[in-house]
C-alpha cells in the first residue's frame, strides 16, 4: 500500500440513500417536436424570408441539448418542403479541439450526421470579417454561413456559467462565439468575462445585422433536460425577445435542493454537459468571479469524463480531486484550445489524482474542515444535467424529509465499490 492510500485507508465513508428531486416536468412530447418546429417556422414573418432555391445554413453547437438532432432535422425538413437547399455548420467557437474534424465529430455524437439529417455538413474553421462594432473592432464569422442565402440559428437559451446579463447562453452568443469559430471566439474572450454581458451583444448584433440571419430557434429545457418550449424568433425579434426568454427559462434550470454539503461527488463531466464540464449553477464551482449560485460544497470530486466530450476535460480544474481514470482519458489537444481561446486557465488545472473512486471520496472527506466526521454531508450526482435521482448521505436524511420537492426512495446503505474500489 502506498503512502497516500495508507494515509486515507481509515477514513470512513458514509452510508448513502437515493432521493428524487421533483421539478416542473412540463415539456413537449418527443413525437410532437416536428409539428411544433413547423408551426413556429410557418409564422408569416419567418416564412416570408425564404424562397425556393436558397442555400440555408443551420447552426449546430457543442452542447448535448436533448432532442437536438430531431429539432435540426425538423428544420431541415421544413426548409426542403419550401424548396430550399439546407446545410449544417458546426458553430461552437474553439470546441472540438478547434479543428473541422473535431467539431464534426462532436455534433455527430449528438446524432447530427449527413445521413441522419439528409443534408450536407460543412465543417470549417475558415472565417470572414462581416463588419466592425461601434468601437472599431472587427467581427468574424463562419465563411460558409456568411456566404449562404440565409442562416438559421439553433441554440438552447439558459443561464450562463460565467457571467450575468440580458443575453447569456442563447442565440446572441451563438452568433458572437459559436459562428465566430476559434478566431472570433478568441477576439471576444480576450476582452474578459467581466465585460461579457456587454461583449456578447456588441459582437452578436454585428453578425445579426451584417449577415443573412433569418431567424433563431430558441430552445428552453426543464430541469429534467427535456424540451419544454421552442420559440422561432425572427431576425427582427431576437434583440428584444431573447432576454425575455432567458428570464423565463431561469426557474426551470436543474439544481440541487440543498444549500450546502461537505462533499459533492460528480460521476462525469464533459463539454456535452456544460461549457464548464459541469454547470457551476448546480455545483457552485465557478471559474470566474462574475457569476454565482449553486450549492456550497467544501470539496468536489469528479470521477470520469463523458464519451461525448471526446477527451476534453474542461472543468476538471474546478474540482478538488479526480481519478486516474479521468486523467488518463484527458486529451490535452482537445482540452487546451478552450483555455487558449477563452483565457480562463483555472478550468484546465489538474486536481489531486487518486487511483480509485473510493480514495477520491476519502481524500475529500479527510481534507474537509469543521465537519462532523462521523456523519459527513455528502451528495453524489450523475452529472450536472441529471439531478432528478441523486444520492445523499445518511446525515442529510432529516433535511431531505423536510425539504419540499424531495422524496426519499430508500434506506441508507454502504457505498458500493467493486474489487478495484470504484463505484459500480
Amino acid at each position: 500500500m502506498g503512502t497516500v492510500a495508507n494515509l486515507l485507508k481509515d477514513v470512513p465513508v458514509p452510508r448513502m440513500l437515493p432521493i428524487e428531486q421533483t421539478f416542473d416536468d412540463t415539456h413537449i412530447p418527443v413525437e410532437e417536436i416536428p409539428a411544433v418546429v413547423r408551426a413556429e417556422m410557418e409564422r408569416d414573418k419567418i416564412k416570408a424570408r425564404f424562397k425556393p432555391g436558397m442555400r440555408v445554413s443551420i447552426t449546430a453547437g457543442s452542447r448535448g441539448i436533448n432532442n437536438i438532432a430531431l429539432i435540426i432535422k425538423s428544420i431541415v425538413d421544413v426548409l426542403k418542403d419550401w424548396g430550399c437547399d439546407p446545410f449544417i455548420v458546426p458553430a461552437m467557437g474553439s470546441h472540438g479541439g478547434a479543428t473541422p474534424e473535431g467539431q464534426a465529430q462532436m455534433i455527430a455524437g449528438y446524432g447530427v450526421t449527413e445521413e441522419a439529417m439528409g443534408c450536407p455538413i460543412i465543417s470549417s474553421m475558415e472565417t470572414v470579417v462581416c463588419g466592425y462594432h461601434e468601437l472599431g473592432g472587427e467581427v468574424r464569422m463562419d465563411k460558409h454561413a456568411y456566404e449562404s442565402d440565409a442562416i438559421v440559428l439553433v441554440n438552447r437559451i439558459k443561464t450562463h456559467t460565467a457571467f450575468r446579463g440580458p443575453y447569456e447562453s442563447g442565440l446572441m452568443k451563438m452568433m458572437a462565439i459559436g459562428l465566430g469559430k476559434q478566431p472570433g471566439a478568441q477576439i471576444v474572450h480576450q476582452e474578459g468575462f467581466k465585460e461579457a454581458h456587454i461583449l456578447i451583444p456588441r459582437y452578436g448584433k454585428v453578425i445579426l445585422h451584417n449577415s443573412p440571419v433569418a431567424f433563431g430557434m430558441g430552445i428552453i429545457e426543464n430541469a429534467y433536460d427535456q424540451t419544454m418550449e421552442l420559440h422561432a424568433l425572427d431576425k427582427d425579434e431576437i434583440e428584444e425577445e431573447e432576454p425575455k426568454l432567458l428570464a423565463h427559462s431561469r426557474p426551470y434550470m436543474p439544481k440541487l435542493l440543498f444549500d450546502s454539503c461537505d462533499v459533492l461527488i460528480v460521476d462525469k463531466i464533459g463539454k456535452d454537459i456544460s461549457g464548464d464540464g459541469m454547470d457551476p449553477n448546480v455545483t457552485g464551482r465557478f471559474a470566474v468571479p462574475y457569476a454565482s449560485g449553486g450549492i456550497d460544497a467544501q470539496r468536489v470530486a469528479v470521477l470520469d469524463l463523458t464519451d461525448g466530450t471526446h477527451g476534453n476535460a474542461c472543468g476538471c480544474g474546478l474540482a478538488d480531486v479526480t481519478t486516474r481514470r479521468l486523467f488518463e482519458k484527458m486529451d490535452f489537444e482537445a482540452t487546451y484550445p478552450n483555455t487558449i481561446t477563452n483565457t480562463v486557465t483555472g478550468e484546465m488545472k489538474i486536481p489531486m489524482v487518486m487511483d480509485t473512486d473510493k480514495l477520491a471520496v476519502q481524500l475529500c472527506l479527510k481534507t474537509c474542515n469543521y465537519i462532523d466526521r462521523a456523519n459527513p454531508r455528502v451528495i453524489r450526482i450523475k452529472d450536472s444535467n441529471h439531478v432528478k435521482h441523486i444520492m445523499i448521505s445518511e446525515a442529510m436524511l432529516e433535511e431531505a424529509k423536510n425539504t419540499p420537492g424531495i422524496t426519499v426512495l430508500g434506506e441508507p446503505e454502504p457505498m458500493k465499490f467493486n474489487d478495484q474500489d470504484n463505484f459500480f
